[in-house]
């Protein structure tokens, strides 16, 4: 007997030496013999394994002939197509010979058997069971897989439909957030010039009558007031940096640079501001959106500059390929990249993705004044144009913010 993997041969002959004499004509050729001395026999070993390649089988035994035993066996569903080969010395007439495949035989031969002969035909059929084997485990390891990918296809589908829904859901709080923020913005800012207005009157009448205690009261009063207006103008800039519509435009950054010059001219006075810019082309963006960017990172320079140093920021866009880059771009998108450098005071690197947070401060505010939004805006505007930010610094040495907007 062979091992499990062997190819199984059932050998059915009422005579040991006929048993013997296939064996030794099939020697050396890798199958497992299964012996049956009679048809009855070889009935039972079929009930208990079908997993034969080939029946050899004798036509002259005992009690049930092999025309018999092959007409029982092709009445299984499981066992009809397992090729049988009579093996006689008495198939000398035509209608023994009809007989014979009439019973479901797919070959006969007459004894005494031409080992050659014998041995072709056998492997034949071993051979076309071993590629049905082959075939039929392919089928299933296909069928498994199939399983597997309807499965997980299932779950993606079903992960899928969960993450619309967030999406969705978080895409109307996000709405619902900006809103708010825009509307109590606008609320907010009733009450508090009430209070400036009464501020500013008693400013106008009544601050030289009041105790030096009282005076430092009222300045702080105003301080707050003023702090509280800068914070509801940044959320309100923060809002409009999702709410405005995205209506897309050439344009060159030079005059978007000019804009920000004019609208920020004493405060680059004071700090003896240099802008140095080089740029190539237009840029295709939304226009108010990028002015008000350039403008809160002109802004954070001027914050943060060092306090005997002369300002210099230093603007250059050049347009590099998606391929290029090393973050979670398209390939085949060009972008343009904007770097934004100056010479103050800088941060440490590992605050790069800590500036651009809401209400995120790396110093307190009795260094440095400042909501805490500017940046967060920057960054918001960056993801309305689908582009990307990021920022290097190092102390005392300036920092560094690279944009790219997809063109």
């Amino acid at each position: 007997m062979g091992d499990n993997n062997a190819i199984k041969i059932l050998i059915v002959d009422d005579k040991k030496e006929n048993l013997l004499s296939l064996q030794v004509i099939l020697a050396d050729r890798g199958y497992q013999f299964v012996e049956a001395t009679s048809g009855k026999d070889a009935l039972r070993i079929l009930l208990k394994d079908q997993d034969f390649a080939i029946i050899l089988m004798d036509v002259q035994m005992p009690l049930m002939d092999g025309f018999e035993t092959a007409e029982l066996i092709r009445q299984s569903d499981k066992l009809m197509h397992v090729p049988i080969i009579f093996l006689t010395a008495n198939m000398n007439t035509n209608e023994y010979i009809f007989k014979g495949y009439q019973s479901g035989a797919v070959d006969y031969m007459i004894k005494p058997l031409a080992p050659e002969i014998l041995q072709a035909k056998v492997m034949v059929f071993t051979e076309l069971f071993r590629k049905n084997q082959e075939l039929k485990k392919k089928e299933e390891e296909t069928h498994a897989l199939n399983e597997i990918i309807l499965k997980a296809n299932a779950q993606l589908a079903s992960q899928y439909e969960a993450i619309e829904k967030h999406a969705e859901e978080l895409k109307k709080k996000n709405m619902e957030l900006d809103a708010f923020t825009y509307i109590s913005s606008h609320d907010l800012q009733e009450p508090l010039r009430k209070i400036q207005t009464f501020a500013n009157l008693i400013l106008s009448n009544e601050y030289p009558n009041l105790s030096e205690d009282g005076k430092a009261k009222f300045n702080r009063i105003l301080y707050a007031c003023n702090r509280m207006r800068e914070l509801i103008n940044s959320l309100l800039a923060f809002s409009r940096a999702t709410l405005d519509d995205r209506k897309f435009e050439e344009v060159d950054l030079d005059v978007v640079i000019n804009d920000v010059k004019a609208a920020l001219h004493e405060n680059l006075q004071e700090k003896n501001a240099v802008i140095v810019t080089d740029f190539n082309e237009t840029i295709k963006v939304i226009p108010f959106q990028f002015v008000q960017l350039m403008e809160n990172l002109v802004h954070n320079a001027i914050k943060f500059a060092q306090a005997e140093v002369p300002l210099q920021i230093t603007i250059k866009s050049c347009f590099v390929d998606g391929s290029e880059l090393d973050f979670d771009s398209s390939a085949e998108l060009k972008y343009c990249h904007i770097s934004f450098a100056d010479n103050g005071i800088g941060f440490e690197q590992e605050h790069n993705e800590k500036i651009f947070g809401v209400f995120q401060k790396l110093h307190s505010r009795d260094l440095y004044e400042g909501t805490g939004i500017g940046l967060a805006i920057v960054k918001k505007i960056i993801e309305n144009h689908g582009g990307f930010i990021n920022a290097t610094g190092e102390p005392m040495k300036g920092a560094t913010f690279n944009i790219y907007i997809p063109s």
